[in-house]
Parts: structure tokens; C-alpha cells; sequence
């Protein structure tokens, strides 16, 4: 199914920085939204293993091995045509790597990247909290999932960003409020 897709909305992040928000905020203005890591959590399932973090990160790692350095973002583009139905504006939650931005420009040539940043212990501490099964469980563990992450490219993604929040030192109400905002005013404006 071929879908008009005004706008790609591309959200990077460290683990636990906040993304979760901005989709809770995107899904509320009926943005679209496609998270990579449920794509590679799937594909994980598939492959009979846990889903914990070393895991995803080898099958993510596997994918771009075998399929190229944007193979989770052909998944999720294929995952996005599949759907019935989609807005004209489309986020992609968890983008890694500049070479996904690349082949999400195939969609759309008006991309607008959001990073989100919270400091290692911030996002250490949300971590530890969440609970989600591929979270963390120690500080060590924490930091090898930093260097798998900054391994990929997501460095490059979050320096490149169109749009840089900081989200520290905020309550979730206070960050969720920001991002209503931002979406508002800026994201929906077209």
C-alpha cells in the first residue's frame, strides 16, 4: 500500500532518555508513529530468543550485518506500508544511524530529526526504574548497551538533529508539556 507522507519525523535518543514521551505526545496529535526497537524486539521473538537487551542487540546488529547499516529501517518501512492506515505525518521512534535517515528520505524528502538528551545517570536511574524486559540491570551492563548504541551511529544522528531537547532536571509533566508544545507550534505547522 503506497500512503502520502508529508512529513518523517525521525526521534533519536540514548536508552532512557525520554522518547517514550514524545510518542505518547506524537500519538496524541494522530502522528503515525513506528517504533524500531518493537521491529527488532519482533524480530528477536521470532528467532525464539528473550527478548533482554543483549539479545535485541544482536539481532539489531545481525539485521545490519546481513541486510545493510539501514535494515531496521527497511523493516519499519515495510511494517508502514503494510499498515491500512496512516497520517501524513510519520514518526520513526529510535532511529540509530544517519544511513536509517537516509533510506526514511525515500518516504519523504521533508525530515525533521528530534534528539532527546538526558545525562548517563538520569538515564541510568529511568532505566533501572522501567522495568521493560531489554532494560538493564547494572551500571556495567548500562554502559556496554551506551557503546552498542554509540557503535551504530546514533552519535551521529543526535549531532545532526533539527531539533535538540534536554530532558533533565524536569518532571514528567513539565517534559510532556514541552513537548505538546513543540508539536503545536512547530511539528503540525504544515
Amino acid at each position: 500500500m503506497r500512503h502520502h507522507i508529508k512529513k518523517i519525523l525521525c526521534l533519536t535518543g540514548m536508552p532512557g532518555c525520554g522518547k517514550s514521551i514524545v510518542k505518547e505526545v506524537a500519538l496524541s496529535h494522530g502522528v503515525t508513529v513506528i517504533t524500531m526497537g518493537d521491529v527488532v524486539r519482533e524480530e528477536t521473538a521470532k528467532r525464539g530468543l528473550d527478548p533482554n537487551a543483549e539479545n535485541t542487540g544482536k539481532v539489531m546488529l545481525e539485521l545490519r550485518k546481513k541486510l545493510g547499516l539501514d535494515a531496521v529501517a527497511k523493516k519499519c518501512i515495510e511494517k508502514l506500508m503494510e499498515m491500512d492506515e496512516v497520517s501524513d505525518i510519520v514518526m520513526f521512534d529510535g532511529v540509530r544511524s544517519m544511513h536509517e535517515v537516509e533510506r526514511f528520505r525515500t518516504l519523504s524528502k521533508n525530515i525533521v530529526i528530534i534528539a532527546i538528551h538526558s545525562s548517563p545517570k538520569t538515564r541510568f536511574e529511568r532505566l533501572h526504574k522501567r522495568g521493560r524486559v531489554d532494560d538493564i540491570r547494572s551500571w556495567e551492563e548500562f554502559v556496554e548497551r551506551d557503546k552498542r548504541e554509540l557503535s551504530v551511529g546514533i552519535g551521529d544522528v543526535i549531532a545532526l538533529a533539527d531539533i535538540m531537547l534536554v530532558n533533565e532536571g524536569k518532571s514528567l509533566e513539565e517534559f510532556r508539556r514541552e513537548v505538546d508544545k513543540l508539536f503545536r507550534e512547530v511539528l503540525l505547522d504544515e
